[in-house]
């Protein structure tokens, strides 16, 4: 249940993109400023299909990390202000991405088999 910040791939590209673009160089924080635990993500992404998680998934403990980080969030109050970075994808969001993704890939997988001779 340790919690992280979540954020959407193409928003920390424009975030760098913007940093490029700026006139001079400085260190900035990117994140979306929110945390969620993977329980969090694996409920909604198996809540977005309609299943239950809880049939899935199983823990296993020899992947957890021995010395565990319960929280970690970033401050992205620098970048916002001096960018006029902010992250435009919610953690919603981003797991209905990565499901929809996921189910796009699975079905073209499906498709490309169907057509094998």
């Amino acid at each position: 249940d340790a919690k992280r910040d979540w954020g959407y791939a193409p928003d920390y590209v424009r975030a760098m993109h913007l940093m490029l673009q700026h006139h001079e160089p400085q260190d900035y924080v990117i994140a979306t400023g929110e945390t969620h635990s993977v329980r969090e993500f694996v409920e909604l992404a198996f809540a977005e299909v309609g299943l239950a998680w809880e049939d899935y998934v199983k823990e296993d403990e020899r992947f957890l990390r021995p010395a565990e980080v319960d929280l970690l969030v970033g401050d992205a109050s620098k970048a916002r202000e001096i960018l006029g970075w902010v992250p435009s994808v919610s953690f919603r969001g981003l797991v209905k991405l990565m499901v929809e993704a996921d189910l796009e890939w699975v079905a073209k997988q499906k498709a490309k088999r169907r057509r094998l001779p």
